[in-house]
């Protein structure tokens, strides 16, 4: 392992990938601490020094500060993140199901590069919307605002729309000239981020006496056999043999081959509990931010406050349910039996007319307990709260979105490490097998 990380910095296109990387990523947290023109930092950082953490908003501004690496509260120009681009790219995919002629838009010569232009046109869009509620719950902090509300809600949209598009051409810098998906890595340092502050947080805490120092080494014990079970889950893999027999191309023959289809315990990744998220978060953030004004946007927003058990059984609820949806479309069953008949093949002990049902009732009994799992994985944050008493900065870290995105992106970044050590005839970072990919 020390002979493969020595190997990283000797190749010279992989150090500038990697040196390429750290400077973005450090470019995004320089952003993160640059405040929207005409806020009030001392207004904010008093109003959040005596804000009760157990309240609606803060629970929900403490969600959203922890996906943005710290930019939601100190209302940066990246307070809303990536997540406007991930919202789109996710509400795109659904489309194309809904909508076939946008499916075989993407198909043809060019398609992919339209689709990108109207994610982007989307992203700006739902950032505007994102950003204008932004405003209005600034405008619920006392003295947060140190100019007139127009110029500021104008000039909020803008500096916060430019940058969200910002972070999208740094997202795709990265992956061009870099390591690693570049939309997953921002996320990834977002989170990262706030683990130095979580920790002081959970020292503090054991200093008072409000956590008892046993329990805590049993939550991190817990915390990493989850971690365990989370790497395990990501790369594990269904292997359905597949058998071609000798076939005639044009004037040379293919002989008989055997090989597999790998479907993945967990084929959808951590999309069905971002979209889960996204789908909660956002109507939470609207009615939040509005409850002031409106009753019953203010009665909505604390029955679905983000610890309460209709929050939680939604979101359990939702993940399960996108995790089956998106399977079905990411690995569709009709496709792949199709191709396998075309192409002359066959799944031992299974019929020609029979293949489409058993892929199905494969990634079914598959997909169940992936999707369970994951409910579980996003549950884990509230119920270390509720049953430990841990801070919600610490307890977002040991569970949830943040532990399969920590783990995904992980995984995904040392796996095109690997593969660029292989391409100059060198070591993988692993002695024993290899690293698989899970791109977010």
């Amino acid at each position: 392992m020390t002979n493969s990380l020595i190997d990283v910095f000797r190749i010279k296109d992989l150090r500038k990938r990697i040196g390429f990387t750290t400077a973005m990523l450090v470019l995004f947290r320089l952003g993160v601490t640059l405040p929207i023109p005409g806020i009030n930092v001392n207004a904010l950082r008093i109003f959040y020094l005596t804000q009760d953490a157990s309240s609606t908003a803060m629970g929900l501004t403490e969600y959203l500060n922890f996906f943005s690496g710290g930019a939601f509260r100190n209302f940066s120009v990246f307070m809303l993140g990536i997540m406007p681009y991930i919202s789109t790219q996710i509400i795109m995919q659904l489309l194309m199901i809904v909508f076939p002629s946008l499916k075989k838009l993407a198909e043809e010569d060019g398609g992919r590069k339209k689709i990108q232009k109207i994610t982007r046109y989307g992203t700006i869009c739902l950032a505007l919307l994102q950003s204008y509620v932004v405003t209005v719950y600034a405008k619920s902090i006392p003295n947060a605002i140190s100019i007139d509300m127009l110029p500021y809600t104008i000039i909020a949209m803008i500096t916060v729309t430019s940058g969200t598009m910002f972070l999208v051409w740094i997202g795709e810098q990265i992956t061009q000239r870099g390591i690693g998906n570049g939309i997953s890595l921002i996320i990834f340092a977002g989170i990262v981020a706030r683990i130095p502050n979580a920790i002081v947080t959970l020292i503090k805490s054991v200093q008072a006496g409000v956590l008892n120092p046993v329990v805590v080494i049993i939550v991190f014990a817990m915390f990493l056999l989850v971690v365990a079970l989370v790497i395990y889950e990501q790369q594990g893999q269904r292997k359905i043999p597949v058998h071609y027999a000798k076939r005639v191309v044009g004037r040379k023959m293919y002989g008989s081959q055997s090989t597999y289809i790998p479907f993945k315990i967990n084929p959808s990744g951590v999309i069905p509990v971002i979209l889960a998220s996204t789908l909660l978060s956002f109507p939470l953030q609207i009615a939040t931010s509005l409850g002031p004004e409106i009753n019953w946007l203010a009665r909505f927003a604390n029955w679905m406050r983000p610890q309460g058990i209709p929050y939680l059984f939604i979101y359990a609820l939702l993940i399960i349910v996108f995790a089956f949806f998106y399977t079905q479309v990411s690995l569709n069953p009709t496709e792949i039996s199709r191709q396998i008949r075309e192409n002359g093949g066959s799944i031992p002990g299974i019929r020609s007319d029979k293949i489409e049902d058993y892929l199905k009732r494969v990634l079914n009994r598959i997909v169940l307990p992936g999707s369970l799992f994951l409910a579980f994985i996003a549950l884990i944050p509230t119920l270390v709260q509720k049953f430990f008493n841990f801070p919600a900065s610490v307890a977002m870290i040991l569970g949830g979105t943040s532990l399969l995105i920590m783990v995904g992106v992980d995984l995904d970044t040392m796996s095109q490490i690997e593969g660029h050590l292989k391409m100059h005839h060198h070591d993988g970072l692993v002695k024993k097998g290899k690293i698989k990919s899970r791109n977010l």
